[in-house]
């Protein structure tokens, strides 16, 4: 029952105290509102934000969950019997060496895979009661927060086991650690979620080992943030390599395409002498071809010519000869002698022959 619902109820018996001394009519009234009053107040209840209410049907048996907040109603003499119940998320701790409440209990420790042991310091699970399952929860819980009790055993031993399938190496790689976290999480849902239960979140500290091995844990992250400064040194390197690499590349790419550019411009340059020149060879080749051509036409007419005129001379001696041949031997000897006009000839004949058939001429002197 509400505070609003008490104070009306408080009103109405002072009005109906007053209203005994009144009139019986006024009696009557003031006693009717009461009774109105009281069984309007039996037969309602409130559902706030962040809780649900189970209605059980007590001659049936019936469950209904409601979820949505405001006031719901419900029939008086037993029929109905209203539960309501907190869903709000919760915080399960697990801290300290002793338990202090049913939400808050002795830290976790942990016997790893190889035999060594750890522990959190402060291992926090958020849950909450399911609201569309609050029936269950509260037929295997109990009313009010009984519920919490399911926590303690179950995150204990899942959390203990899931941490223990790990190394004390392997528990200290975060990415080992949040898959441990999602497996027991998991198992938890799965176990708890059949009383309507659910856990939301699982938020673990770094886990705490011996002294020995903190030192060692320490030594181990120096060494890999030396590891991880060498990496970084190498990859520092490797780009300043392949930046310098890409420089030279460049430079060199360059040298290359201005030889490249030189020697095409040359290879124009020749090729284009080249052309001239045959240009210049086949002009000088027509030219000559073409004079010699004209020589030869000119020497063969100039021979042609010369072969008419010898022809001519020829044909002009020949008939001088056969005229000379059929002259009379006078006139022969008489050209001979002009001829032989101032040469001395010395004639020794080799028989005595007066008719003498070959006769030897020879030049004595400058005499022609």
């Amino acid at each position: 029952m509400t505070d609003f619902t008490e104070q009306r109820v408080r009103r109405s018996i002072s009005d109906f105290v007053r209203g005994a001394r009144g009139e019986p009519s006024r009696l009557w009234l003031a006693a009717g509102a009461l009774a109105v009053v009281i069984f309007a107040a039996r037969s309602c209840a409130t559902v706030e934000a962040g809780q649900v209410a189970v209605r059980i049907n007590n001659l049936t048996g019936a469950t209904e969950v409601i979820t949505q907040p405001g006031l719901i109603m419900r029939l008086p003499f037993g029929i109905h019997g209203v539960y309501i119940m907190d869903v709000t998320p919760q915080t399960f701790h697990l801290r300290g060496q002793d338990n202090k409440t049913v939400l808050e209990v002795r830290e976790l420790e942990v016997r790893a895979a190889d035999g060594s042991s750890f522990a959190f310091n402060d291992t926090t699970l958020l849950f909450r009661a399911i609201p569309v399952h609050a029936d269950e929860t509260l037929r295997d819980s109990g009313t009010g927060h009984a519920y919490y009790e399911w926590m303690l055993p179950y995150a204990r031993s899942i959390l203990r086991d899931e941490f223990g399938r790990e190394s004390t190496i392997s528990v200290s790689n975060p990415t080992s650690f949040a898959q441990a976290e999602g497996r027991a999480k998991q198992r938890l849902n799965k176990l708890l979620g059949e009383h309507g239960i659910e856990v939301t979140s699982i938020v673990t500290p770094r886990p705490r080992f011996s002294k020995e091995y903190e030192d060692l844990i320490e030594s181990r992250n120096q060494t890999e943030n030396q590891l991880a400064v060498i990496d970084s040194e190498l990859q520092r390197a490797k780009t300043e390599r392949d930046r310098k690499l890409a420089e030279v590349e460049r430079d060199q790419n360059k040298i290359v395409q201005t030889k490249r550019a030189e020697l095409e411009n040359a290879l124009a340059t020749a090729v284009t002498a080249q052309v001239q020149t045959h240009r210049e060879v086949d002009t000088y080749k027509i030219e000559k071809v073409a004079a010699g051509q004209a020589a030869r036409s000119a020497s063969k007419g100039k021979a042609d010519e010369l072969k008419g005129q010898l022809a001519a001379e020829y044909a002009s001696r020949q008939a001088e000869i056969d005229a000379f041949r059929n002259q009379p031997v006078e006139r022969v000897m008489q050209r001979l002698g002009e001829r032989l006009k101032g040469v001395t000839i010395e004639i020794q004949p080799y028989r005595n022959d007066g008719s003498p058939s070959r006769i030897q001429l020879e030049t004595v002197g400058g005499a022609k």
